[in-house]
């Protein structure tokens, strides 16, 4: 590349620390007890392998090459209130509808990441809140203080870690059961459907695709082709990911593979750097620098293509592909204008990235009620504007990155198929930190997706231009 850096020292899992570190609690009343909850993970068995993050890695290579599509996706913040299997489930479910959907749309394999088993801890834009005349602390995620407004529950706790690891550990253990044990069998794609969408437009549109696709599989079971000897009919591979704010976690479930002798993130396959903490001599990128998992960035206003090309130079030096994605959020009326630029430039350079689109975090709005929210059509316009900014440039947009639920939520207004209005929100508004789309939400974007990746996969000059 044509980027040069000043040589790094040397990278540890601990290297971070000697740097400026944004977004990471400091006022923990116990810093010792806090060092302590590191030093136990340190002795807890990882929570995903090495091989599986590769794996991930090479799927998202075919991601980068135009091959494949990313679909990410699951709750703003995991909450230990709303563990519950049947939740994580439904998220599940919602997630393998979407796929299908991209996958009929798009006629490729659509590779499925869910922002889950880890996704805690989250940066804030104030580091207080008030309510009524009273300042406390923000709620910063259920791995660092409580969401009640008192005081007590916004104090840092350092045993919180370990409640998210064990809440994480059960949360993979269910979701390898899902994808392996029966329900991410192709047989089942009319069991998908959760009932309160049930009914809907959306659902009708999933059912009628759900009678094709059944079609297609009872003929080729005629042929011979069954689950038996093809395996991919009858189970998924299903990968988790979260930001990696919290360094101190991350160090502590950082090992050395003894095949490679390179070290991996086991707390999950990808981890990605935030939009707030993506400064080049700070310690964010200085620990996703050191990890060989597929790793992610956050782009968006206010990043010039010189700093994403030292960014890249720095997080993927050897320029392989499926290492670095990177999810651009602007907002709807923002990601035309700045996004070219940034497209052109890795263009340019030759650079091996998956782009992918997060048309949530800038489109979100408070209404006069209080409510934070995301108007669906402003998410829905970030995407098209994404897809053709990318079409424009040469550059495949590879995937999407949506915060939705399988709950039956009212948090994002608006939707064809049964629309959220904003006097609705107070009914079912249930979310932690930031709106989400439901499933009915979730499924209509989907397919709203699919049809552009369908015009962009019969434009064969197009498919030229990115090869």
């Amino acid at each position: 590349m044509a980027i040069s850096q000043t040589p790094k020292a040397r990278w540890t899992p601990a290297s971070w620390r000697r740097l400026p570190a944004k977004h990471i609690p400091d006022d923990y009343p116990n810093p010792q007890a806090l060092l302590d909850v590191e030093h136990n993970l340190k002795s807890l068995p990882p929570l995903v392998y090495p091989g599986e993050a590769i794996r991930l890695k090479e799927k998202l290579g075919r991601v980068a090459r135009g091959e494949a599509f990313l679909l990410q996706g699951g709750d703003c913040a995991e909450s230990f209130k709303e563990f519950h299997p049947d939740n994580i489930q439904d998220t599940f479910r919602v997630m393998m509808q979407m796929a299908v959907v991209l996958t009929y749309g798009a006629g490729q394999p659509v590779v499925k990441v869910g922002r889950i088993a880890g996704q805690f801890g989250k940066p804030r834009s104030s580091p207080v809140e008030e309510k009524n005349g009273i300042t406390l602390p923000s709620y910063r995620g259920d791995n660092i203080n409580g969401m009640d407004f008192t005081e007590e529950s916004r104090i840092p706790d350092p045993q919180r870690l370990l409640k998210a690891y064990g809440q994480s550990a059960a949360t993979l253990n269910l979701v390898r059961a899902f994808s392996n044990g029966g329900l991410a069998d192709l047989r089942n794609i009319h069991n998908w459907t959760l009932g309160f969408v049930g009914g809907s437009e959306t659902s009708k549109r999933y059912q009628e695709l759900c009678d094709k696709i059944t079609d297609a599989m009872e003929f080729m079971q005629a042929c011979g082709v069954n689950a038996h000897n093809t395996p991919q009919m009858a189970s998924t591979e299903f990968y988790t990911s979260h930001e990696g704010l919290l360094l101190g976690y991350e160090e502590a479930m950082t090992r050395m593979d003894h095949v490679s002798g390179k070290w991996f993130s086991t707390s999950g396959h990808m981890l990605w750097i935030g939009n707030r903490t993506r400064q080049l001599d700070h310690a964010h990128v200085e620990y996703f620098r050191g990890i060989q998992n597929p790793i992610a960035m956050k782009i968006g206003e206010g990043l010039s293509p010189d700093e994403l090309l030292r960014l890249i130079d720095v997080l993927n030096p050897h320029n392989e592909a499926g290492r670095l994605t990177l999810i651009a959020r602007y907002g709807h009326d923002k990601v035309v204008s700045g996004l070219p630029q940034l497209a052109r430039a890795v263009k340019r350079e030759g650079s091996h990235v998956v782009w992918s689109c997060d048309p949530m975090h800038g489109n979100t709005h408070k209404t006069d009620s209080g409510f934070k929210t995301r108007p669906f059509d402003r998410i829905l316009k970030e995407v098209k504007g994404f897809m053709q900014v990318l079409h424009s440039e040469g550059c495949w947009p590879g995937g999407v990155h949506f915060e939705m639920t399988g709950q039956n939520v009212t948090e994002c207004i608006g939707g064809t198929a049964r629309a959220v209005r904003e006097a609705d929100l107070s009914s079912r508004y249930h979310t932690h930190c930031d709106p989400r789309l439901n499933a009915d939400q979730a499924l209509e974007l989907a397919f709203l997706v699919a049809e552009e990746l369908k015009a962009y996969r019969k434009n064969e000059g197009f498919r030229q231009a990115i090869a």
